[in-house]
């Protein structure tokens, strides 16, 4: 069986009719469907890709020490990381790319176990799958299965906007550390609380100063507009960080140079990060009310850049309500069973599309 075939079908691929539905609106359709930024990526970014475009010379899989330095203020400073080094970080080709990757990276297939949250981003499971492993959703780590070799935790989440507490983070660790599985944490939306504090796996009031298996896996799409960029990085074990190096030097899995440069560029500055969450922000004020005015009830969305949000009703027929009022959403069942009556509205829309979605929902 080829590998296509294996796959589940892609899920964007069903929401077709409702795009069709949403198109036909008279004021345009309003896509809150896929999570993809719409605002500009900061100057200092295009300016640092620019000025390394002059790059002859291929890159290396561990990255420039410039971007690695980058990647260590940025662990140490923002998201209070045990003490890290060269060794303990490694850019990648956007952090897709490392999810779907990593089980087959970390040589893991029949008989190995990976497990992610019951209503998770899809491309856990895939990754999962295309090694050949066995795919658990689980969100109680007391229940782990004795072959558990992998675990995926992402807070704040994608899709609920669910956020993890320390002591969850500290149960995620300890039941990993019981049977040597590794812990890689979803990080890629951290910049993006709001209500709760964003914790990463690698603070030490998570981890105890041990870094010993443990990933936490970042991303500039979300937090710096920059998703054309596929700039991310892993930081880590520096055992488990070596073992990913040498399996992509020969794939060659290396971040081109000036995307390095700008991803660089980008970690050392938080101002325009902080311009970016008061955009999210104001965007969720205008669309969260104006959902709840309408009869739908918002669970979790404590962080993300997603409002998690429900009428009590199977999803796709959310989908076909919301699609008649010219607004495009993600179905629940694209993140799992456990998802199958909600439906995941992206705030990642320009203001006035927001507000033209917000004033169809309020005279729906």
């Amino acid at each position: 069986m080829s590998l296509a075939r294996a796959l589940p079908d892609f899920p964007w691929d069903t929401l077709a009719g409702a795009r069709q539905q949403a198109l036909v609106h008279p004021d345009g359709m309003v896509d809150l469907s896929v999570g993809t930024p719409v605002d500009a990526t900061p100057h200092l970014a295009q300016e640092a890709l620019i000025e390394a475009a002059q790059a002859p010379g291929y890159p290396t899989v561990w990255g420039a020490p410039e971007t690695r330095r980058a990647i260590i203020n940025y662990m140490m400073s923002r998201w209070n990381s045990v003490e890290l080094t060269d060794e303990c970080v490694m850019p990648v080709i956007g952090t897709k790319e490392l999810v779907g990757w990593l089980p087959e990276l970390l040589g893991l297939g029949d008989g190995d176990a990976v497990v992610f949250p019951e209503c998770a981003y899809p491309t856990y499971a895939v990754g999962a799958q295309v090694a050949g492993a066995r795919l658990v959703p689980l969100d109680d780590p007391g229940e782990l299965p004795p072959d558990t070799r992998l675990i995926w935790i992402n807070s704040p989440s994608n899709p609920s906007g669910a956020m993890l507490s320390l002591e969850q983070m500290r149960a995620w660790v300890s039941a990993a550390r019981k049977l040597g599985a590794v812990l890689a944490s979803d990080e890629c939306y951290g910049e993006f609380a709001w209500d709760g504090e964003p914790i990463s796996v690698l603070d030490p009031r998570v981890n105890d100063g041990d870094l010993s298996g443990l990933l936490a896996v970042h991303s500039i799409s979300k937090r710096s507009n920059a998703a054309g960029y596929r700039g991310g990085f892993v930081a880590g074990d520096p055992s488990m960080v070596k073992e990913l190096i040498g399996a992509r030097k020969h794939l060659g899995m290396m971040l081109p140079t000036p995307i390095q440069a700008a991803m660089s560029a980008l970690l050392g500055d938080q101002k325009h990060v902080e311009q970016q969450r008061e955009r999210y922000l104001a965007r969720r004020r205008a669309l969260r009310p104006a959902l709840e005015s309408a009869g739908f009830r918002i669970d979790y969305s404590e962080g993300a850049l997603y409002l998690w949000a429900t009428r009590d009703e199977p999803c796709r027929d959310t989908i076909n309500w919301l699609a008649a009022r010219g607004i495009l959403a993600a179905p629940g069942d694209f993140y799992g069973e456990a998802s199958s009556s909600h439906v995941r509205i992206a705030l990642t829309a320009a203001d006035d599309r927001i507000e033209a979605a917000a004033r169809r929902l309020r005279n729906s």
